[in-house]
C-alpha cells in the first residue's frame, strides 16, 4: 500500500508523505484534530491529495490572510465543526532602530528568525516593507520572538505583537526580463535568468537543489510552462510570466519575473 503511494511522489518527499499519511489516519480512525506547522505549497498539495483519498477526513487551511503562500493545515474527522477552531497564527511587527536606513530583505529577516533557533516550519509568510517587516508565525513562539529578536543583519530592531487585522501585505517585487531562448528547457532558462553558464546550472539541478512549483526537479531538460515558479537554492526564485511567440530566427520569446 505504502509503496503504491510512494510512486506519486519524489523520494525526498517520502518522510513528509509518511507524516501526512499518519495525520490523515489519526483524523479518520482516532477522531483526532491535528494542526500542522506552516506548510509550503507543495506540502499543502500532498496533504490535500492524501486527505482526498479518505472521505472521512476534512482539511482547513489558514495562512493568516487570503492568498497566503505558506499555511497551517487543520485535519479533522469530517463531522467536526472547524469554524471556531483557532489556527494559532500571530503577527510580529519588526521595525528598524537607529540603523533603519539599511535596506533589509526577505533573507535578512528569515535568517534572523532562524538564528534564534526557530525551525522554518514555524514561520509563515514574511511581508517586507521599506521600514519594517510583518512576520506571520506560529502563535506558540510569538512571545519568544518578541523577547529575543533584537537584531536583523546589522540593524538593531524593535518588535511588537499586533492583531492579525493590522497585517500589511506586501506584493512580491519582480524584476521583469524578456528572454529569447531556443526552447523552454529548465536549464536553458535558469542559466539565462541567473546569468550562469548552462554547464554550471546543470549540476545543482541534478543534485536536487532546484524546485519547480515547490517540487524537486532533477531533470535539466524538463520543460517549463507559463505560470511555473522555479527556485534554485542559493540563487532565488523566478516565475514564467508568459511565452510570447516565436522570433524570425525561430527562437521563443519568454517573459520572466525574477523575484527580488
Amino acid at each position: 500500500m505504502k509503496n503504491e503511494l510512494y510512486v506519486h511522489f519524489h523520494p525526498d518527499e517520502r518522510p513528509f508523505v509518511d507524516r501526512a499519511s499518519e495525520w490523515v489516519d489519526r483524523a479518520a480512525f482516532a477522531h483526532e484534530l491535528k494542526l500542522t506547522d506552516f506548510l509550503d505549497p507543495r506540502q499543502i498539495e500532498i496533504v490535500l491529495s492524501l486527505a482526498n483519498r479518505n472521505p472521512d477526513v476534512q482539511v482547513r487551511l489558514s495562512g493568516g490572510y487570503e492568498g497566503a503562500e505558506r499555511m497551517r493545515a487543520m485535519l479533522a474527522p469530517d463531522y467536526r465543526v472547524l469554524d471556531d477552531e483557532p489556527a494559532n497564527i500571530a503577527l510580529i511587527e519588526v521595525t528598524g532602530g537607529t540603523q533603519g536606513h539599511l535596506q533589509l530583505d526577505h533573507g535578512d529577516y528569515l535568517g534572523a528568525l532562524l538564528g534564534l533557533g526557530i525551525k522554518r516550519d514555524r514561520i509563515g509568510d514574511l511581508h517586507i516593507h521599506e521600514d519594517r517587516c510583518h512576520c506571520l508565525v506560529a502563535e506558540e513562539i510569538a512571545d519568544y520572538i518578541n523577547i529575543h529578536l533584537r537584531q536583523v543583519h546589522r540593524v538593531h530592531v524593535l518588535t511588537d505583537i499586533l492583531p492579525l487585522e493590522q497585517l500589511r501585505i506586501a506584493a512580491s517585487a519582480m524584476e521583469e526580463m524578456n528572454l529569447s531562448v531556443a526552447s523552454l528547457r529548465l536549464d536553458g532558462i535558469a542559466s539565462d535568468v541567473h546569468r550562469i553558464s548552462r554547464s554550471k546550472i546543470v549540476d545543482p539541478i541534478r543534485a536536487g537543489r532546484c524546485r519547480v512549483n515547490w517540487k524537486v526537479e532533477e531533470d535539466p531538460s524538463a520543460p517549463l510552462k507559463e505560470g511555473d515558479v522555479v527556485s534554485m537554492q542559493g540563487l532565488g526564485r523566478f516565475k514564467v510570466l508568459g511565452v510570447e511567440g516565436i522570433t524570425k530566427k525561430g527562437r521563443m520569446r519568454v517573459r520572466i519575473g525574477k523575484i527580488i
